[in-house]
Formats: C-alpha cells, structure tokens, sequence
C-alpha cells in the first residue's frame, strides 16, 4: 500500500511538472509545418528522449549529489521554489512555453524532437529535478518500483496527449484549456509547499540544535 501511495503521489507530482497540456500547444505550433507522419514520428522521438533523460537523472542522483555535496534537502527547497514559480504561472493559465520564434517552426524534425521539445519542455528542469528528490525518497524497492512505472505511465500519457493534440485542443476549447491548466497549477503549489517545508525542516532543526545554550 504505501508503494502504490507513492506511486500516486509520484504520478501527480510528475504530471505537473511535465505539463503535457502545456506542451500540446508548442507541440502543435512547431509541427505545423510538417506531414502527418512527421508529425507523429517527432512527437514519439521526443517523448522517448525525455523518458530517457528523466531516467537517466532517476538512476544518477545519488551520484550527482556525492559529486557535487550537495543534499536532498537543499533540493528540495529550491525545487519547492522553481515548482511554486511554475505552478502560480500555470495558476494565471499563462504558458510561457508556448512562445517560441519563427525559425523553430522550420528546423528540422529530428532536431525538433531533441530541443526544445524532448528537451527542456517535456523533460524540463522541475521535472528533472522531481525524479531525482523522489528516487531518494523511494526507500524502499515497491517505491522505486512505482516511481520508474510513474515515470514511464505520465511519458506514455504525453505521447498520447501529443499524438492527439489537435483532436484535443478542438475538444476542450480555450476555455478548457485554461481550466486544466489552473487546476494542474493548484496542484503544482501545494506540491511545492510540501517539498519546500519538508526539506526546510532539517535546516532548521539543526540550527536550534547548535545554538549555543
């Protein structure tokens, strides 16, 4: 039971953080351009390039935090920042992804997939930055375990969310939209807060303890 609640946790946190609603419209715009085929063979290209990179930073943290000496606890405050920011963005259905150049919308669909739309845009720092603090949360293997199925279960969702992206922005409309994307943003900053005074909490349990009495 307490996997599948981290699982579920996991899920909704990452969801968020990847925001494939928010990717649709950037998705869309980008692709415009191409041919239907293209058009799906980029969205499978970059969901597979992020997929691999969250996995990537899933299995390294812990490398990442010896090498660099940092802890999980200053990850998750600033975390808790960079999700409190990105969620009070989504909170005002703004999607600042969305704005994008002219001459993006004519690279090459190869190119296109990687950046920016594997990389940063679905696989972006918040999201990077969620696997890496839920992976040393995962104490557990029924944890670690759900974490890599949420991971693969919200990449799967994107790609099918990428794939239909024109069938589904007609469907929910802009008033839709706006809807989903306040009501991720909610969910966003609540996220954060708890991440944020879950890794604040030890700093300040410790700098009570050195006081000088």
């Amino acid at each position: 039971m307490d996997g599948l609640a981290f699982g579920l946790f996991a899920f909704v946190s990452l969801f968020a953080m990847v925001e494939p609603l928010g990717v649709m419209p950037v998705y869309t715009a980008m692709t415009s351009q191409l041919l239907p085929e293209q058009q799906r063979s980029v969205a499978k290209r970059a969901t597979l390039i992020a997929t691999g990179t969250l996995l990537l930073f899933t299995f390294m943290g812990n490398f990442i935090f010896s090498f660099f000496n940092i802890s999980v606890n200053s990850l998750k405050v600033v975390g808790g920042i960079i999700f409190f920011l990105i969620g009070y963005e989504m909170l005002q259905a703004r999607i600042s992804r969305a704005s994008i150049d002219e001459e993006s919308t004519h690279e090459e669909s190869n190119d296109i997939a990687l950046t920016p739309l594997g990389i940063p845009m679905i696989a972006g720092p918040g999201a990077i930055a969620n696997c890496i603090v839920l992976w040393n949360e995962a104490n557990s293997f029924a944890r670690k375990i759900a974490l890599i199925g949420s991971i693969l279960l919200v990449m799967t969702l994107t790609l099918f969310i990428l794939l239909g992206a024109r069938k589904v922005a007609r469907f929910l409309g802009e008033s839709g939209n706006k809807v989903l994307l306040r009501l991720m943003g909610l969910i966003t900053m609540v996220i954060a807060v708890e991440f944020f005074f879950s890794g604040l909490t030890p700093f300040v349990q410790e700098m009570i303890r050195i006081q000088p009495k």
